[in-house]
């Protein structure tokens, strides 16, 4: 089909993976190559049913809680992260455990301990029933209150008003979660922050890249699945951002081309836990009808990378077959 004037997409970069899903599928793509079928995978390893669906036709098994997994097994954490009651399930049945949790998850856990045992009382903004919520809850539960946004600040109770700090799940959007933040300083004048942003690099990336999109874009497409954190926040900043309409898809199958009518420019991006070759559908879908002009709207690089989990270099199976000891914290490397 030949363009028609005036028709481009915006391709926003940085989009896509980012390096703790990277790092989180390869992990279990490794587990099934050094230990072979089955894998199992406690929760969706990344929320994106494309990704889940990929591993499961290679032997992964995701299953929603550790007791599902038979004893002696190979299991993996997912990206989101766990609480140390999953971990200690996880010894208690004999689990050969690959920790695939995000390293900058794993600094939220780190800081709600770091507080906890200061005295402090937590608030950390997120959404009630997320699994990262539920991992970082779990490492301080008689200190941590769960924030979903400024209309809960004023029914938090907490034990002393000079010991209160703020955290963050890391796939928020910026702009939602320091409203949220301010009304808690409002609420608790000497209230800490935390010493960097929760909210993770790449959730902050690809904000900054679809507000870029909206200022031109009549309709901007965010390929992510709908259980996706951080591709439904996308949505809701380009659509705060000024974008006069913004869709979450997972797939170019999903496109409908009544969405396109009267439109000449679609910006195009996608979650944090969204392979590239679905985008790469997307752009075939756009350029089958006339939108072949692709502009790259870049508004920063990325070049962050973390290490596989530790434990994929050592003999899991051999571990899972010593007698039980303490219960290790895994604590991967900096990013």
């Amino acid at each position: 089909m030949t363009a028609s004037p005036g028709r481009k997409v915006l391709l926003a970069s940085p989009r896509g993976w980012c390096a703790g899903v990277d790092r989180a599928v390869l992990a279990v793509e490794k587990a099934l190559e050094q230990y072979g079928p089955p894998v199992y995978v406690r929760h969706e390893i990344v929320h994106n049913t494309h990704v889940v669906r990929t591993l499961e036709e290679k032997g992964a098994v995701f299953v929603d809680t550790t007791a599902q997994i038979p004893e002696g097994s190979i299991a993996v954490f997912s990206a989101h992260g766990v609480a140390p009651a999953v971990r200690a399930e996880a010894a208690a049945r004999g689990l050969a455990t690959i920790d695939a949790t995000c390293p900058l998850v794993t600094k939220v856990h780190k800081e709600a301990v770091r507080f906890a045992k200061a005295g402090y009382d937590i608030m950390l903004i997120g959404h009630e029933g997320h699994e990262e919520v539920i991992g970082t809850s779990g490492e301080a539960p008689g200190h941590i209150t769960v924030v979903g946004g400024p209309q809960d600040v004023g029914s938090v109770a907490v034990r002393d008003e000079s010991k209160v700090v703020w955290l963050s799940q890391t796939t928020l959007s910026v702009d939602e979660t320091m409203e949220t933040a301010g009304a808690l300083k409002r609420r608790f004048p000497a209230l800490v922050s935390p010493a960097s942003d929760d909210i993770c690099y790449a959730s902050q990336n690809r904000q900054t890249a679809v507000k870029k999109l909206a200022e031109e874009a009549e309709l901007i497409l965010v390929v992510g699945s709908s259980t996706s954190s951080n591709s439904a926040r996308l949505v809701e900043v380009a659509l705060h951002a000024g974008a006069p309409a913004a869709r979450l898809i997972d797939r170019a199958e999903e496109i409908d081309p009544v969405w396109l009518r009267d439109v000449a420019t679609v910006g195009v991006t996608s979650g944090a836990s969204a392979p590239e070759v679905l985008v790469t559908g997307v752009l075939e879908w756009l350029a089958d009808r006339g939108f072949d002009e692709v502009e790259l709207v870049e508004t920063a690089e990325e070049t962050i990378t973390f290490s596989l989990p530790k434990e994929l270099r050592r003999n899991l199976r051999d571990e899972a077959a010593a007698p039980p000891g303490p219960v290790p914290r895994h604590d991967p490397p900096a990013p």
